[in-house]
């Protein structure tokens, strides 16, 4: 004879309380993208297809003419080309020196932690004393840089580095890639404290060097940090605009503009606000594919790995 089972109440949610339960949680968040996000993107949207100049109350109704202008303005190109020097060198440069300097610190313990603030520190520090300190070193006459180069006899290769046309851009790049990198360190040195070691013991024995362990074992656990770094760096790179600013303020003769400076210039210096926010709108339709892609396949290594 099966004994008697006793039945279990249990409350019952009705999906009229879990939906006021789901608005309640998601509201704030919410009202946050709708404040700092969607009213700021409908603003510029709306600013885009007016004539304003910061003082007209009542400027006129261009539609689409900004963008028109956009698609022929002259000084358009070579800032775009400089964006596209910053995003392949200023991606490329930190992530591999920061790969790097992680791999070599991998299994180093004693003063690790010293070793990981010096080098996180130059990404910290504000955009405004890295570009003052970095102008100094460029210095044409006192920069250390143009006197280490005379005091190995290189003097042919002194220049005025933020003055010359030529080098400019990759001055400015060199001190953005000296701020990023201790970022993409400390990151990539943390994800490859999850390196599966037992892995890398039986890569070893089987005669793998240390490339072929680090491409074929190490990269591909790190894959969704490692894409996510990516993205971060490469977006960073259609955006940037302080440390340009601050060092060259988009000179010489433009050598050094790019898209964010140059909006700057148009809405804030020419008081052409509109056509500004325009370009401020490109820079942001240009970068969105490439975080979407980058997004989505970083979040498909990290389902695979989670299965």
């Amino acid at each position: 004879m099966n004994p008697p089972t006793r039945s279990h109440s249990a409350p019952r949610v009705t999906r009229r309380a879990q939906a006021r339960l789901g608005v309640a949680l998601v509201a704030p968040l919410l009202v946050l993208v709708t404040v700092f996000f969607l009213f700021p993107l409908g603003n510029a949207i709306y600013y885009s297809m007016l004539d304003y100049n910061g003082v007209d109350p009542s400027p006129a109704f261009v539609g689409l003419g900004n963008f028109v202008e956009l698609a022929t303005d002259p000084a358009l190109g070579p800032a775009f080309m400089n964006n596209i020097i910053w995003i392949v060198l200023g991606t490329a440069a930190p992530v591999v020196i920061g790969l790097a300097l992680a791999l070599l610190m991998w299994t180093v313990r004693r003063a690790s932690t010293l070793y990981r603030v010096a080098l996180f520190i130059p990404y910290i520090l504000p955009a405004v004393a890295a570009g003052v300190v970095w102008g100094w070193i460029y210095d044409p006459m006192r920069g250390w840089l143009n006197q280490l180069l005379r005091s190995v006899g290189l003097d042919a290769l002194a220049t005025g580095w933020l003055g010359n046309p030529n080098t400019a851009l990759y001055a400015v790049l060199v001190t953005a890639v000296w701020a990023t990198t201790g970022f993409v360190f400390v990151v990539l040195l943390s994800s490859l404290r999850n390196v599966d070691a037992e892995l890398l013991d039986a890569a070893r024995m089987d005669g793998a060097n240390s490339l072929q362990r680090v491409w074929y074992i190490v990269l591909p656990q790190i894959m969704p940090v490692f894409l996510m770094i990516v993205t971060l760096t490469l977006v960073g790179g259609f955006s940037v605009f302080d440390i340009v600013f601050i060092m060259t303020g988009g000179g010489p003769s433009n050598a050094t503009e790019v898209l964010g400076t140059y909006a700057y210039s148009n809405a804030f210096q020419l008081n052409r606000i509109s056509y500004g926010t325009a370009l401020a709108l490109v820079i942001t339709v240009l970068a969105i594919p490439f975080a979407v892609a980058l997004n989505r396949l970083q979040r498909r290594l990290s389902f695979q790995e989670s299965v």
